[in-house]
């Protein structure tokens, strides 16, 4: 019976001292303090005397987990033992962005500076990120799908921000680079404010605390007042949004973050009872079953010229019969003219304005709309 308990005793000593490096455990007597959130559910950060941990829950499977950050000041030496998780050190001070929307809030931020590299340049529209290309201050790495692979290499960045894709395969080459992969998953939190609240976390990312905690403080109290302003009004339009594409026609889910908007914006939502966090492919017979008669049609497009309802008559006959187009009450928004991606995301009190004085026409002291305007009248062949 000894020699079976030192057998046991051995091999527990031996799969302890295997866990080398990040991998060790930081002893349980170290406790963290949450850092409090109000409405992110994919997101925790706890904060430890020398690191902090962001968990991002898999949104996918919420069962499971996505990632674990640890974030570890610079300044400070890595200490022994470490959760489980990739060791990110903070602040980020030379990074490649994969998306236009991080870019806009790292802008916001005030480290502008820290961006290194970007991806999709072309759907980029910030104009102080077309400057520093041409510059040669930043970096155009190519296109997201399929970067550069050399110039990723040579800036030697301290982290890559992507956004994560339900059964994505992985991030191909990048992954074997060893430089951190943030996993920016904010789009798939199931409300407006819950998304706009991850800038909490991209402040740990690039130290600008301060600046996030500020500038989230604002969106939620003016995302509020606005809320509030719908909720008094005693007019209520259904709504529908997007356009088919290719043989899906991709609608928010009723627990989006979209969903979640027209739900603050007090409209009628076609498929508010949809229970998807994201974007739902259904058949254009469905969508029009469903919608046909919403009173309002919301699009998003990028032309290099606005569109007339000639050109969506021209692009599919089926949208006709909607009544929204029957009774030309479409609102439209070319994202190659205005900075929807760049904002929205982490200022939906923009967006949620917007919705409102569309939804709630009688409301008229809002400034007026700022995203979206009425498609252009139909034109006489």
């Amino acid at each position: 019976m000894k020699r079976y308990t030192l057998f046991i005793c051995l091999i527990t000593a031996l799969l302890l001292s295997s866990c080398g490096g990040r991998s060790k455990v930081a002893s349980s007597s170290v406790r963290g303090d949450t850092i409090p959130l109000r409405y992110a559910d994919n997101l925790t950060l706890v904060a430890y005397p020398d690191y902090t941990v962001a968990t991002l829950r898999n949104p996918w499977d919420t069962l499971k987990t996505l990632h674990t950050y640890i974030l570890v000041p610079k300044t400070k030496v890595l200490p022994e033992s470490l959760p489980e998780g990739t060791i990110v050190r903070t602040p980020l001070t030379k990074s490649v962005i994969y998306s236009s929307v991080h870019c806009g809030l790292i802008d916001k931020l005030g480290a502008f500076n820290s961006i290194a590299g970007v991806c999709d340049l072309k759907y980029i529209k910030l104009p102080s990120i077309h400057e520093a290309c041409t510059q040669g201050a930043i970096t155009d790495c190519g296109d997201a799908m399929n970067p550069d692979m050399e110039k990723i290499i040579d800036l030697h960045p301290d982290a890559v921000l992507l956004s994560p894709f339900e059964n994505s395969g992985g991030y191909g080459r990048v992954e074997k680079l060893n430089i951190p992969i943030i996993e920016c998953a904010d789009y798939m939190e199931t409300s407006a404010l819950g998304r706009a609240e991850w800038m909490r976390f991209y402040g740990l990312l690039f130290g600008t605390v301060p600046e996030a905690d500020s500038l989230f403080t604002e969106v939620d109290s003016c995302y509020q007042h606005l809320k509030m302003r719908a909720m008094l009004s005693s007019v209520s339009l259904s709504v529908l949004s997007e356009l088919k594409s290719g043989s899906a026609w991709y609608v928010p889910g009723g627990r989006s973050t979209m969903g979640k908007l027209f739900q603050d914006a007090c409209g009628r939502y076609a498929f508010a009872n949809d229970t998807h966090s994201g974007s739902v492919p259904l058949a254009f017979e469905t969508v029009f079953d469903k919608a046909g008669d919403a009173d309002v049609w919301i699009i998003k497009y990028n032309r290099d010229r606005d569109m007339t309802y000639n050109d969506l008559q021209a692009d599919y006959i089926g949208y006709t019969g909607f009544k929204a187009f029957k009774t030309q009450n479409i609102y439209s928004c070319n994202t190659a003219k205005v900075p929807f991606y760049e904002e929205t995301p982490f200022r939906p009190d923009y967006l949620l304005a917007d919705l409102i004085q569309i939804l709630h026409p009688e409301i008229g002291d809002l400034g007026g709309l700022r995203y979206f305007c009425k498609l252009n009248t139909l034109r006489t062949p």
